[in-house]
């Protein structure tokens, strides 16, 4: 690699950290901003955001529980209709094994 290539390879890493540098100095500045407004004004989280305020957070999982339809005869398992369906049923009708 000729060194003119090289030479810019690091003037462009140069940049790229500098660009990341004043980003994040530029974001802790918005930040003491938002925090002297709020304490200037005494405002809540509810005031600021008033859609997310006392949102609970989710844990990973929205999704309700889902009731099983069809049942194995042979050993009592079940399965929902969702996802790849299991060898018992697998080619099958399914409605022998409805719930």
């Amino acid at each position: 690699m000729s060194s003119k290539i090289q030479e810019l390879i690091k003037q462009k890493e140069e940049i790229e950290k500098a660009i990341t540098e004043e980003k994040s100095r530029h974001r802790v500045e918005g930040i003491e901003k938002a925090k002297a407004i709020i304490e200037e004004y005494d405002l809540d989280i509810s005031d600021v955001f008033p859609n997310r305020a006392n949102k609970p957070k989710s844990s990973g999982s929205s999704a309700s529980k889902v009731i099983p339809k069809y049942r194995n005869p042979e050993n009592g398992q079940t399965w929902t209709g969702r996802g790849k369906e299991p060898l018992w049923i697998a080619g099958k009708d399914r409605s022998l094994f409805l719930i």
